[in-house]
């Protein structure tokens, strides 16, 4: 039976994000009750094999958007129709991205890297930033899943170097790295989600995402030498230890070399594509990525031949990958609707306006203040950064607020940032704790609330010094 819903659901959710791409290629305003009628079909189906614990958080969200409406008066059905098409460009993107690691499986393009970069990387704050900077990077392909890729390669290479410090070294720096990353990376979906939804400027928002990120790499290589202290151990020792035993194996620096300006290449080509595509059409971005990735993967197999991987990995994507994402999609889905619920009864602005008065009442406390909180604490009863973006910015999209677009997304991604690296209920810090063995609530909430608290002084420095000199 349950073998049998996984392929009703794989099929389902695959011709409700085709229609998704007729319906927005040719406009079709006539097709939406089809779209919406997938989407639901697939929403139903998902629970034939989700377990309860899975299914939990999208019956609360559904549960949430029936009693808006029904304390609303607001008709279900209409909403019906709506709500389980808002999130269909989402769904698209996120069942699109996971084709990009596709193209990372075919040459060890990450070792090269990591190889190339050895000397650069011989003592613990080089090492710490190249492991903050290279998970950045392959989060850009991988989203979370570049977690336990990193935390393999690296744990291979520190093999011999094992205790809390060592795993508090490498965890800080995956975890912290990947949270920043959804500040500025655009296949990120949570963050092209609030820049889409919000109408911000794409180029501004990666801009300001990447400075704010890079600045909160530095306090991370900053706080990560006064953890060192603080445990006592000199980890550049062990570091030139490994080095020096690598330097003895064999490796190709041709074909070493060659990976690493292939990679490189890979990247500009994709992120230009985007950017590019972006400039050109004026067309929705969570249209855009997912069809630049697809032809950017296709083209890969293409020029090198390999056009029959592009079947193979399909074939394994629906057979195992999709159903795999039903939680995620269903939560989606819900979310989808609770957002229309909440636009359709009006209380989107109650909510905002609730929030103005707070920071009317407080002296010197502006929205801007409280708005990474919002993020934070849905974080904390077991929301994810993806899912909580979504309530916020679809509630966001409708009502009226005083700031430019851009430092609202600034304000709700570094919340996300915060609520990644603090939550032990998130899946990034869930994953972490699986490869590395250690409690989540360790691998979250004691080894990053310090640097959570100055990150977050930092983002509201450049956010207030923004309002205060520019609005």
């Amino acid at each position: 039976m349950n073998q049998f819903a996984k392929r009703g659901y794989t099929l389902l959710i695959s011709l409700y994000v085709i229609m998704h791409f007729i319906v927005s290629f040719i406009q079709g305003e006539s097709l939406v009750t089809t779209l919406s009628l997938l989407g639901l079909a697939a929403f139903i189906i998902g629970y034939f094999f989700l377990p309860l614990k899975q299914a939990s958080i999208s019956l609360l969200l559904f549960g949430i958007a029936v009693i808006i409406h029904l304390s609303a008066d607001t008709s279900l059905i209409q909403s019906g129709v709506a709500g389980f098409t808002v999130m269909s460009g989402l769904i698209a993107l996120l069942l699109i991205v996971p084709s990009i690691s596709w193209v990372l499986e075919e040459k060890p393009y990450i070792e090269s890297v990591i190889h190339f970069a050895q000397k650069l990387l011989n003592t613990s704050r080089k090492f710490y930033f190249g492991m903050l900077m290279i998970t950045q990077i392959i989060s850009y392909f991988l989203l979370f899943g570049a977690i336990p890729m990193v935390y393999g390669m690296v744990n291979g290479f520190l093999s011999d170097q094992k205790g809390e410090v060592w795993e508090n070294y490498k965890g800080t720096a995956l975890l912290r790295a990947f949270a920043l990353t959804t500040m500025w990376v655009v296949s990120i979906p949570s963050f092209i989600f609030a820049v889409d939804a919000l109408g911000a400027s794409l180029g501004l928002s990666i801009l300001q995402g990447f400075f704010l990120s890079f600045a909160g790499v530095l306090l991370a290589v900053l706080f990560s030498y006064f953890q060192e202290r603080h445990y006592g151990v000199d980890l550049t020792e062990g570091i030139q230890e490994q080095l020096a035993k690598i330097s003895k194996n064999t490796f190709s620096e041709t074909q070493g070399k060659r990976n690493v300006i292939e990679f490189v290449f890979l990247f500009i080509t994709l992120f230009g594509s985007i950017f590019l595509l972006n400039a050109i059409w004026d067309a929705s971005l969570l249209f855009i990525i997912p069809i630049v990735i697809t032809a950017w993967v296709t083209i890969y197999f293409f020029i090198t031949q390999k056009s029959i991987r592009i079947i193979e990995n399909g074939k394994h994507y629906l057979k195992n990958g999709i159903p795999n994402k039903a939680q995620q999609f269903s939560i989606l889905l819900a979310a989808g609707f609770l957002i229309d619920a909440v636009n359709q009864s009006g209380y989107g602005e109650y909510i905002v306006d609730g929030l103005f008065y707070v920071t009317d009442a407080v002296p010197f406390l502006n929205f801007l203040w409280i708005l990474p909180f919002v993020v934070i604490i849905l974080g904390f009863i077991g929301l994810g950064p993806l899912t909580v973006i979504v309530l916020v910015s679809g509630i966001l999209q409708g009502v009226e607020v005083p700031y430019p677009p851009e430092l609202i997304v600034l304000g709700i991604t570094s919340g996300s940032v915060i609520s990644i690296m603090l939550s032990p209920l998130i899946l990034p810090t869930i994953v972490l704790s699986a490869v590395n063995r250690l409690s989540i609530v360790k691998n979250s909430l004691m080894f990053n609330y310090k640097y959570a608290i100055a990150f977050y002084v930092m983002t509201q420095i450049y956010m207030q010094g923004f309002v205060l000199l520019f609005l």
